[in-house]
């Protein structure tokens, strides 16, 4: 356990961040879900620039490595082109 203030303060701002980042990425998840779900190629085709802004954003933020960022940005895009 921490002893010093600065310490303690370090432990509970770990916390806070450590929750957000957990939400953020959940949600980046669903996104990603619902985008890979999706057949339509109209509806994927307003997803993907809100994905690709998102995922821009939590590599940014250093929540997800840019590569990784890059990787499912391409994925993606590389879906939405092979929809009908």
């Amino acid at each position: 356990m921490a002893n010093h203030r600065s310490a303690l303060k370090a432990t509970r701002q770990a916390d806070g961040k450590k929750e957000s980042n957990k939400y953020i990425a959940r949600t980046m998840r669903n996104a990603l879900k619902n985008m890979r779900k999706t057949t339509d190629k109209a509806e994927a085709g307003e997803l993907l620039p809100k994905l690709n802004s998102m995922l821009d954003r939590l590599a940014k933020k250093n929540v997800i490595h840019k590569n990784k960022a890059a990787n499912l940005k391409s994925s993606i895009t590389k879906h939405v082109s092979g929809l009908k």
